[in-house]
């Protein structure tokens, strides 16, 4: 009777994991995305993260795709000159870890 249970409570934590796994954002593809969207390497003068805020300094805001942007779950863009501040939330330290890696 115990084996049953001991089952039953390996099953339920494998579930759980499971979806505690596929819930996971990879942080390394979106940085990836995000400087694509933003013009690529070249493009990028400058970036820190800000509270929720990721602001960014750029050589040409016409290469920025914004609609892309905010299809990865931006939920601002405040486009001042060639500065961006998008509002990421609590993703954007993330975003900036992965970004600063590969630099």
């Amino acid at each position: 009777m115990l084996w049953q249970y001991l089952i039953i409570i390996v099953i339920l934590v494998l579930i759980a994991l499971a979806i505690v796994k596929s819930k996971r954002k990879d942080f390394k593809l979106d940085a990836n995305k995000l400087v694509q969207f933003l013009g690529g390497k070249a493009n990028i003068i400058n970036y820190e993260v800000n509270n929720s805020r990721f602001v960014v300094n750029l050589h040409n805001i016409d290469l920025v795709d914004k609609e892309a942007i905010q299809k990865m779950g931006a939920q601002g863009i405040v486009e001042i000159d060639n500065q961006l501040k998008i509002i990421f939330g609590d993703e954007a330290k993330q975003l900036k870890k992965h970004i600063d890696e590969l630099k």
